[in-house]
């Protein structure tokens, strides 16, 4: 009996011995193979190159410039290397004119116990500065050169704010977007942003067999990276000719096409060298910027809020029209000032405008013809149709970080002041002041759709990797009634610029092309009720002036374009902004967009 359970123990030893060695030497073979490939074989990611931003006749705005990366082995920061990284930093710092201390900051900077790939200390030289010496730095152990790319834009400054820029990634970057952690650089602002996914491109992938001490044996597959180039809508020449006519002033410019949005020509001014952000911009140079009280940071496109002031009387005269309580003939008589509750409510012409309709209203700009007419009718029939048409709202356009502005009314001021709406704010809500705030981008859209009756969506982006895009086209922005009485705001907008009554008829006589137009002139600070007669906009100080709005489309039996121009201080909108108006529609003409007629 006990040679029978000293036997069985045996064979059950015996039998768990078995399987532990079929366990091992079978079952586990696929699970320890996967490990000893995954140390001999090495993955290797390799960066994209970030695509190009060319116009729309395929002219370079944002390219790269090739040249090289240089880094040191790692690990050379300890005493008993450091004789090492010395001489390696000698020799990079004489033979491609570079300071020592800063490749040796940068070195000390990067390199830790846990890093195996080679220091970079010299993110980008130029090929030019390299090439004579790339055989001499190959050469040697410790350093390693590679192919490397920096952004460049070859206008510098020019359609900056549309443009953008990049700059060097963080760890937000890295973590919101692994890629950001092979090229080093993300886009910052303008397209470079919005569309940054797309420029950067899809990362390769280089598997190599190696060593124990990473020494490579043979390459196994290669994926090399892709990168997808856009083609913009703007058109150089006009822009840089926009750019030259705006030099000296501050404000924005928008040329659209009113069929389908495409944004021929967009500046925000004044501008700034995109070149200088890339690989960071000193402290000086930001100081500068920021200093400069014409905000050349600040993309006034999407997001410089002003008072549209009397650029939105033809959104205002259509939902007066679409009420029927005002109809094309009512009329009222101005006196050159309107009293309500204790205030007098001023027209811009002292001595009045006398009797006066819609048609004169939007052709003279009366404001007392608005003041009346919209008391009667109320501010809860405007704000709906304005933000219809434009206003209170981002127009789609791609760009990031588009405001979206202010459409005051009742249920706005008290969701905002927690206040009830007062009749006096009913009118200067109706001449675009007050609580009012636009963008100019929102002005030109405004323009289109009473342009065409259709509301298109701006865009700057017209083939993305050679396919063409599609933007939303809203036909049915009006109402039956609007649709009906659209024409006589146009033939108003039409005699602002072609009667001889209109505020902007002297301003764009020159003009090559027949154009409807509205003017503006945006107060920036008030006048007291004690003030008798305002002193001209000529004798006050600069930022005290009104800002200068002329927001226009031709031609105007076919409409084509969009023009709009705002001139920040620029006092009266057809003085400042018409001369500048009538330019770039001759330019137009030039070009070839429109034919003059």
């Amino acid at each position: 009996m006990r040679m029978r359970i000293v036997f069985s123990a045996i064979v059950l030893v015996w039998v768990i011995l078995m399987v532990r060695i079929y366990y091992i030497s079978i079952k586990s073979n696929t699970y320890y193979e996967e490990i000893a490939n995954q140390n001999a074989i090495k993955v290797e990611r390799l960066a994209p190159l970030r695509g190009s931003i060319m116009d729309a006749q395929g002219r370079p705005m944002a390219v790269n410039r090739l040249g090289f990366s240089v880094g040191i082995t790692p690990h050379l920061s300890a005493r008993s290397k450091e004789a090492i990284l010395n001489e390696e930093i000698a020799f990079l710092s004489t033979l491609l004119k570079q300071d020592p201390e800063e490749l040796k900051k940068r070195y000390l900077r990067k390199d830790s116990p846990y890093f195996q790939g080679f220091v970079t200390v010299i993110d980008f030289i130029s090929y030019d500065a390299v090439i004579e010496h790339f055989s001499r730095i190959s050469l040697r152990d410790n350093l390693k050169i590679v192919p490397s790319s920096k952004r460049h834009y070859p206008y510098g400054k020019l359609a900056s704010h549309v443009i953008g820029y990049v700059g060097r990634a963080n760890l937000d970057d890295y973590n919101e977007d692994p890629i950001s952690r092979l090229t080093n650089h993300v886009g910052r602002t303008g397209i470079e942003h919005y569309y940054n996914a797309v420029l950067q491109g899809k990362e390769g992938e280089r598997r190599t067999k190696v060593t124990a001490f990473n020494q490579e044996i043979e390459e196994l597959s290669k994926t090399l990276p892709s990168s997808t180039d856009l083609e913009l809508t703007i058109d150089l020449e006009l822009q840089q000719y926009i750019s030259e006519i705006f030099a000296e002033d501050a404000g924005a410019v928008v040329v659209m096409d009113v069929e389908d949005g495409k944004l021929l020509a967009a500046g925000s001014f004044p501008e700034y060298d995109l070149n200088q952000f890339v690989t960071g911009i000193s402290h000086e140079a930001w100081q500068e910027l920021m200093n400069n009280l014409d905000n050349p940071f600040t993309n006034k496109l999407v997001n410089g809020l002003y008072p549209p002031g009397s650029v939105v009387k033809m959104g205002v005269g259509l939902a007066l029209l679409g009420t029927q309580k005002i109809t094309r003939q009512t009329s009222y008589y101005c006196t050159a000032s309107f009293e309500l509750g204790g205030r007098n409510f001023r027209c811009w012409r002292d001595g009045g405008h006398g009797h006066t309709d819609l048609n004169k209203a939007i052709r003279e700009s009366c404001d007392d013809y608005f003041y009346k007419a919209s008391l009667k009718v109320g501010v809860d029939a405007l704000t709906p149709v304005l933000e219809r048409l434009g206003f209170g709202d981002r127009t789609g356009v791609d760009l990031p970080n588009e405001f979206i502005g202010t459409v005051p009314g009742r249920h706005w001021k008290m969701q905002r002041y927690q206040k009830p709406w007062y009749q006096g704010e009913t009118l200067i809500t109706s001449i675009g002041q007050g609580y009012f705030l636009s963008t100019p981008l929102q002005v030109a859209l405004h323009t289109g759709i009473l342009a065409t009756g259709k509301k298109v969506t701006p865009h700057f982006v017209k083939r993305i990797d050679g396919e063409e895009v599609v933007y939303p086209v809203d036909e049915e922005i009006l109402t039956e009634i609007e649709k009906a009485e659209l024409p006589h705001i146009q033939k108003g907008m039409y005699e602002v610029a072609n009667h001889p009554n209109g505020t902007a008829y002297w301003r764009l006589i020159n003009s090559k092309i027949k154009v409807a137009a509205k003017t503006g002139t945006a107060q920036v600070v008030g006048i007291g009720q004690d003030v008798k007669k305002r002193i001209k906009e000529e004798e006050m100080e600069y930022f005290h002036r009104s800002h200068a709005w002329l927001t226009s489309y031709g031609p105007y039996k076919n409409p084509r374009y969009v023009v709009t121009v705002l001139v920040e201080h620029g006092g009266h909108g057809g003085q400042a902004a018409g001369p500048i108006v009538t330019k770039i529609y001759n330019k137009l003409e030039e070009l070839g967009y429109i034919e003059a007629e």
